[in-house]
Protein backbone atom coordinates (compact mmCIF):
# COMPACT_ATOMS: atom_id res chain seq x y z
CA UNK A 1 0.00 0.00 0.00
CA UNK A 2 2.83 2.36 0.85
CA UNK A 3 4.63 1.62 -2.43
CA UNK A 4 1.53 2.29 -4.53
CA UNK A 5 1.04 5.58 -2.71
CA UNK A 6 4.59 6.66 -3.63
CA UNK A 7 4.06 5.62 -7.24
CA UNK A 8 0.86 7.68 -7.38
CA UNK A 9 2.67 10.64 -5.85
CA UNK A 10 5.59 10.27 -8.26
CA UNK A 11 3.28 10.11 -11.28
CA UNK A 12 1.25 13.15 -10.19
CA UNK A 13 4.24 15.25 -9.15
CA UNK A 14 5.53 16.01 -12.69
CA UNK A 15 2.02 16.90 -13.82
CA UNK A 16 1.53 19.31 -10.92
CA UNK A 17 4.98 20.81 -11.47
CA UNK A 18 4.38 21.37 -15.18
CA UNK A 19 0.99 22.90 -14.43
CA UNK A 20 2.57 25.19 -11.84
CA UNK A 21 5.25 26.21 -14.34
CA UNK A 22 2.59 27.02 -16.99
CA UNK A 23 0.65 29.11 -14.48
CA UNK A 24 3.81 30.92 -13.43
CA UNK A 25 4.68 31.74 -17.05
CA UNK A 26 1.10 32.85 -17.74
CA UNK A 27 1.15 35.07 -14.62
CA UNK A 28 4.39 36.68 -15.79
CA UNK A 29 2.88 37.26 -19.24
CA UNK A 30 -0.19 38.86 -17.69
CA UNK A 31 1.94 41.05 -15.41
CA UNK A 32 3.97 42.22 -18.40
CA UNK A 33 0.79 42.90 -20.35
CA UNK A 34 -0.70 44.84 -17.42
CA UNK A 35 2.46 46.90 -17.04
CA UNK A 36 2.46 47.63 -20.77
CA UNK A 37 -1.17 48.73 -20.67
CA UNK A 38 -0.55 50.93 -17.63
CA UNK A 39 2.33 52.59 -19.42
CA UNK A 40 0.16 53.09 -22.49
CA UNK A 41 -2.63 54.61 -20.39
CA UNK A 42 -0.13 56.95 -18.72
CA UNK A 43 1.30 57.91 -22.10
CA UNK A 44 -2.17 58.58 -23.52
CA UNK A 45 -3.17 60.56 -20.43
CA UNK A 46 -0.06 62.72 -20.75
CA UNK A 47 -0.73 63.21 -24.46
CA UNK A 48 -4.36 64.13 -23.73
CA UNK A 49 -3.27 66.66 -21.09
CA UNK A 50 -0.75 68.14 -23.52
CA UNK A 51 -3.38 68.40 -26.26
CA UNK A 52 -5.83 70.04 -23.87
CA UNK A 53 -3.16 72.54 -22.86
CA UNK A 54 -2.32 73.18 -26.53
CA UNK A 55 -6.00 73.76 -27.30
CA UNK A 56 -6.32 76.27 -24.48
CA UNK A 57 -3.21 78.08 -25.76
CA UNK A 58 -4.69 78.12 -29.26
CA UNK A 59 -7.90 79.56 -27.88
CA UNK A 60 -5.83 82.21 -26.11
CA UNK A 61 -4.30 83.14 -29.44
CA UNK A 62 -7.76 83.24 -31.04
CA UNK A 63 -8.92 85.63 -28.35
CA UNK A 64 -5.88 87.77 -28.92
CA UNK A 65 -6.51 87.91 -32.66
CA UNK A 66 -10.21 88.59 -32.11
CA UNK A 67 -9.37 91.62 -30.02
CA UNK A 68 -8.26 93.38 -33.23
CA UNK A 69 -11.12 94.88 -35.16
CA UNK A 70 -12.00 92.98 -38.34
CA UNK A 71 -14.70 93.35 -40.91
CA UNK A 72 -15.84 89.70 -40.81
CA UNK A 73 -16.49 88.28 -37.38
CA UNK A 74 -15.10 84.74 -37.22
CA UNK A 75 -16.63 82.19 -34.94
CA UNK A 76 -16.40 78.44 -34.61
CA UNK A 77 -19.86 76.98 -34.96
CA UNK A 78 -19.31 73.50 -33.52
CA UNK A 79 -19.05 74.51 -29.84
CA UNK A 80 -15.29 74.13 -29.72
CA UNK A 81 -14.82 77.78 -28.93
CA UNK A 82 -17.22 77.60 -26.00
CA UNK A 83 -15.59 74.48 -24.56
CA UNK A 84 -12.09 75.95 -24.62
CA UNK A 85 -13.20 79.41 -23.58
CA UNK A 86 -14.39 78.06 -20.24
CA UNK A 87 -11.12 76.18 -19.75
CA UNK A 88 -9.20 79.30 -20.69
CA UNK A 89 -11.14 81.44 -18.23
CA UNK A 90 -10.66 78.85 -15.48
CA UNK A 91 -6.95 78.76 -16.13
CA UNK A 92 -6.75 82.54 -15.75
CA UNK A 93 -8.72 82.56 -12.50
CA UNK A 94 -6.33 81.72 -9.63
CA UNK A 95 -9.20 81.37 -7.15
CA UNK A 96 -10.91 78.59 -9.09
CA UNK A 97 -7.57 76.80 -9.51
CA UNK A 98 -6.89 77.05 -5.78
CA UNK A 99 -10.43 75.97 -4.97
CA UNK A 100 -10.19 72.94 -7.26
CA UNK A 101 -6.83 71.90 -5.77
CA UNK A 102 -8.16 72.40 -2.24
CA UNK A 103 -11.23 70.25 -2.95
CA UNK A 104 -9.01 67.54 -4.42
CA UNK A 105 -6.74 67.63 -1.36
CA UNK A 106 -9.69 67.37 1.02
CA UNK A 107 -11.19 64.54 -1.01
CA UNK A 108 -7.93 62.58 -0.85
CA UNK A 109 -7.87 62.99 2.97
CA UNK A 110 -11.35 61.48 3.38
CA UNK A 111 -11.82 57.98 4.74
CA UNK A 112 -13.10 55.40 2.21
CA UNK A 113 -16.61 55.32 3.67
CA UNK A 114 -16.77 59.13 3.51
CA UNK A 115 -15.70 59.01 -0.15
CA UNK A 116 -18.45 56.48 -0.87
CA UNK A 117 -21.03 58.59 0.95
CA UNK A 118 -19.94 61.73 -0.90
CA UNK A 119 -20.02 59.97 -4.26
CA UNK A 120 -23.48 58.55 -3.58
CA UNK A 121 -24.74 61.95 -2.45
CA UNK A 122 -23.35 63.65 -5.55
CA UNK A 123 -24.86 60.96 -7.77
CA UNK A 124 -28.27 61.24 -6.14
CA UNK A 125 -28.26 65.03 -6.19
CA UNK A 126 -27.03 65.17 -9.77
CA UNK A 127 -29.56 62.73 -11.23
CA UNK A 128 -33.31 63.41 -11.31
CA UNK A 129 -34.25 59.73 -11.54
CA UNK A 130 -31.98 58.86 -8.60
CA UNK A 131 -33.54 61.66 -6.53
CA UNK A 132 -37.04 60.39 -7.32
CA UNK A 133 -36.17 56.78 -6.53
CA UNK A 134 -34.46 57.82 -3.28
CA UNK A 135 -37.46 59.92 -2.25
CA UNK A 136 -39.95 57.11 -2.81
CA UNK A 137 -37.62 54.55 -1.24
CA UNK A 138 -37.30 56.72 1.87
CA UNK A 139 -41.06 57.26 1.97
CA UNK A 140 -41.70 53.51 1.64
CA UNK A 141 -39.11 52.68 4.29
CA UNK A 142 -40.56 55.15 6.79
CA UNK A 143 -44.09 53.91 6.11
CA UNK A 144 -43.01 50.34 6.75
CA UNK A 145 -41.31 51.30 10.02
CA UNK A 146 -44.40 53.16 11.21
CA UNK A 147 -46.66 50.24 10.24
CA UNK A 148 -44.46 47.74 12.07
CA UNK A 149 -44.38 49.93 15.19
CA UNK A 150 -48.16 50.40 15.03
CA UNK A 151 -48.71 46.65 14.62
CA UNK A 152 -46.33 45.90 17.50
CA UNK A 153 -48.07 48.41 19.79
CA UNK A 154 -51.51 47.07 18.82
CA UNK A 155 -50.43 43.45 19.41
CA UNK A 156 -48.90 44.26 22.81
CA UNK A 157 -52.08 46.15 23.77
CA UNK A 158 -54.21 43.16 22.76
CA UNK A 159 -51.97 40.77 24.73
CA UNK A 160 -52.22 42.95 27.83
CA UNK A 161 -56.01 43.21 27.52
CA UNK A 162 -56.25 39.45 27.02
CA UNK A 163 -54.05 38.80 30.08
CA UNK A 164 -56.20 41.12 32.24
CA UNK A 165 -59.38 39.47 30.97
CA UNK A 166 -57.96 35.97 31.57
CA UNK A 167 -56.87 36.92 35.10
CA UNK A 168 -60.34 38.34 35.84
CA UNK A 169 -62.09 35.20 34.54
CA UNK A 170 -59.79 33.03 36.62
CA UNK A 171 -60.54 35.11 39.73
CA UNK A 172 -64.30 34.93 38.99
CA UNK A 173 -64.05 31.17 38.46
CA UNK A 174 -62.15 30.69 41.71
CA UNK A 175 -64.69 32.77 43.58
CA UNK A 176 -67.68 31.07 41.99
CA UNK A 177 -66.48 27.46 42.12
CA UNK A 178 -64.33 27.42 45.22
CA UNK A 179 -65.96 30.12 47.21
CA UNK A 180 -64.78 33.09 49.20
CA UNK A 181 -62.45 31.03 51.41
CA UNK A 182 -59.94 30.36 48.63
CA UNK A 183 -59.54 34.00 47.82
CA UNK A 184 -55.75 33.73 48.16
CA UNK A 185 -55.56 32.62 44.47
CA UNK A 186 -57.39 35.74 43.26
CA UNK A 187 -56.12 39.10 44.35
Amino acid sequence: MDGSNKNAENSILPIVQSQRERYRIRAQELEAQTLSQQQQVTLLQNEMDKLRSDNVKLYEKIRFLQSYPTKTPGSMEDGTEHRYSSQYEERLDPFSTFSRKEKQRRYMNLKPYDKITLSMGQFIMGNKVARTVTFFYTLLLHSMVFLVLYKLAHTEDCKRDLAVECHQKFADHMKKVHGEADDHFGH
